[in-house]
């Protein structure tokens, strides 16, 4: 029988632990390693070739996005699975166009992993079903600018219209209708808002 060839990337020891256990308890797949952050993913995957990719969208040295990007040029025929913390749309839609094969939540059910793993190596793309649905309710016309993304960035850290300007380098006025612009194509009516659903979507990660 054969087997599928996996490599799993992420930050967090725990985490690589589990589904390292997880892989290796399944004859179908074989572990080829295990790496830490995305210089040393981007190194075994050129080294190894494995099959497949689990993939940490936060690396601290490489941005997943970026490391998805650079293993599909090396290797079109990999398929790569981004694990996440967040379950936003925006860094769903941004992995899947880098060319991943699926969008995991970690805090996902290890059936549900299992289940996504399947379905990719059988060629199919993979999302969770409440994460698809809000990908694909988003409207290309109502996205923001990059202007508009540098200053939901601001005004989710609570600046005041006046010190988004000054670190902007634009006016006050400009601002001003900047932040109504980007409260609009939200859909809300608060600052406040605009930053919850800002982090919802992915949009921005508030600590």
């Amino acid at each position: 029988m054969n087997t599928a060839s996996v490599v799993i990337a992420d930050v967090h020891p725990l985490i690589r632990a589990g589904m390292a256990a997880m892989i290796e308890s399944d004859g179908k797949f074989t572990l080829l390693g295990q790496a830490c952050n995305g210089s040393q993913a981007l190194e075994m995957c050129e080294r190894l070739q494995p099959d497949l990719v689990l993939m940490d969208m936060n690396m601290p040295d490489c941005d997943g996005v970026e490391a998805i990007g650079r293993i599909r040029a090396r290797r079109p025929d990999a398929k790569v699975i981004v694990l996440s913390g967040h379950d936003g749309e925006e860094d769903a839609d941004r992995s899947m166009r880098a060319g991943a094969h699926a969008y995991m939540l970690k805090s996902a059910a290890l059936a549900d992993l299992m289940t996504c793993i399947h379905a990719v190596l059988q060629g199919k793309k993979f999302m969770m079903p409440e994460l698809a649905v809000r990908l694909a309710s988003r409207i290309h016309a109502n996205q923001l600018t990059p202007r508009e993304r540098d200053i939901l960035i601001h005004l989710a850290t609570g600046m005041s219209n006046k010190v988004i300007a000054r670190a902007a380098g634009i006016g006050v006025g400009t601002v001003k209708f900047h932040v109504k612009s980007i409260m609009a194509k939200l859909n809300v009516c608060t600052r406040t808002e605009a930053a919850m659903v800002a982090a919802k979507r992915g949009l921005v990660h508030l600590n």
